[in-house]
């Protein structure tokens, strides 16, 4: 990209985040069932224009089997009408879902009399950076309106046609509305410049979202100036300790791991207690192969597995792939979970009361699960309703981040003349 390209793209970024911002405050003040209106037409928008979408898409598509995209990636990039439906089904769930803009915190009346309260806001102008899928468009649309926040989009160039063709649709219905087209931009995606200008632009943005690869969410959240919310890597563990009952343990590990794959909250690493027998550690492995999945250890433990290096113990595989080990007890499983853990979700299979106690006591991750698999690390699961992403950072927001962790707070204190001595 030549000097001039470079800086029309920079041009554009902070053009377009100078407007997200001049429009903040006017959707900050909209009310819900203002917000509830603009989502359920922007949901029977994306289902009557399917076919712009559709057609949009099949460019992108098209593009990425020409560059030699994987299969699974061209599935993730790929929309339908099954698809389309599934995205608009999601705007009128966070149409359905709280308001929490103006929930009050907490509060008091002070001795002298000043009544004090806090409550929510929104952050303002969220700035979302993601890869591939089409449908985080939508979904980041849908939960920054519902939380009162204008959306700085900032997708891959892979979807850039299905992108521009979502938000242009987003566009005219909240113009219908009468709210300004800023609510939902797009920014350039020609180079990574694009990305370091939105995450850099300290008083025009307040806060960026990524969603994606390791590689992109270690470069958002090192890179950037403006506060970013690390939604991590999952790279999950499931302990099956010796007091486990190992049918349904085994149930948990391989639904954890096949159920869906290529999601954050699936089991990259199963942990196997030195204490049980030996063909009991044979059978788990089996297990796994039986379901497909390759097996990556130490073959003098394990026996027939792909020999596991470091790069394994902390990879996130989105695939049909496991890390597998034996560990010394729940101290050996622990130590290799604080080694290796992305903070995102761990799980324990246990029927010792004591030893599950000291699991969740001492493993340091956004979600803990004692008996039960790692697939329920999920906001709509939780009964949160839609996400944005599962945060595995320790400040503002922890976990699936839904439209409360979208909001920050202000304090509100009404007086009637006091002063301070």
């Amino acid at each position: 990209m030549d000097a001039k390209t470079r800086e029309s793209e920079r041009t554009e970024v902070l053009t377009k985040a100078r407007a997200a911002k001049d429009a903040a405050p006017q959707i900050a003040r909209l009310t819900s069932a203002q917000k509830n209106e603009v989502l359920l037409a922007a949901a029977e928008a994306l289902v009557s224009q399917a076919e712009r979408v559709l057609a949009a898409n099949a460019l992108d598509v098209e593009a990425g089997r020409e560059a030699g995209m994987s299969d699974s990636l061209v599935d993730r990039l790929s929309l339908d009408t099954g698809r389309i439906e599934g995205m608009a089904g999601g705007l009128r769930q966070v149409a359905s879902l709280p308001d929490p803009v103006g929930e009050v915190m907490r509060g008091h009346v002070m001795p002298n009399g000043i009544a004090m309260r806090q409550v929510r806001v929104p952050l303002g102008v969220m700035g979302m950076v993601y890869e591939a899928r089409p449908n985080v468009t939508v979904d980041a649309f849908g939960l920054a309106l519902k939380s009162g926040n204008v959306a700085l989009l900032r997708g891959s160039k892979s979807a850039r046609n299905s992108n521009a063709a979502l938000v242009e649709l987003l566009q005219e219905v909240v113009q219908k509305h009468g709210l300004p087209r800023e609510t939902v931009q797009l920014l350039p995606c020609e180079s990574h410049d694009s990305v370091q200008d939105l995450i850099t632009a300290r008083g025009l943005v307040d806060v960026v979202i990524p969603r994606g690869s390791a590689r992109l969410i270690d470069a958002v959240v090192t890179g950037a100036t403006v506060p970013a919310i690390e939604t991590g890597t999952g790279n999950c563990h499931f302990y099956i300790d010796k007091d486990a009952d190992l049918d349904s343990a085994l149930e948990m590990a391989l639904n954890g791991k096949t159920r869906r794959p290529s999601v954050c909250n699936a089991t990259e690493t199963v942990l196997i207690d030195a204490a049980l027998p030996t063909d009991t550690q044979q059978r788990i492995v089996a297990a796994f192969k039986e379901a497909g999945v390759t097996v990556h250890g130490d073959p003098e433990q394990l026996g027939d597995v792909v020999p596991a290096t470091d790069e394994d113990w902390g990879e996130e595989y989105l695939s049909m792939d496991i890390a597998a080990a034996v560990v010394d007890g729940v101290d050996g499983a622990i130590a290799h979970i604080t080694r290796w853990s992305s903070g995102h979700t761990e799980a324990i299979a246990t029927q010792n009361h004591s030893t599950a106690q000291r699991f969740t006591q001492e493993v340091d991750a956004a979600a803990v699960m004692v008996n039960a698999s790692t697939a329920f690390t999920d906001g709509e699961v939780y009964g949160m309703g839609a996400e944005i992403g599962i945060s595995t950072q320790k400040l503002h927001a922890r976990g699936p981040m839904a439209l409360p962790e979208l909001t920050s707070t202000k304090w509100i204190l009404e007086g009637n003349g006091q002063v301070r001595p």
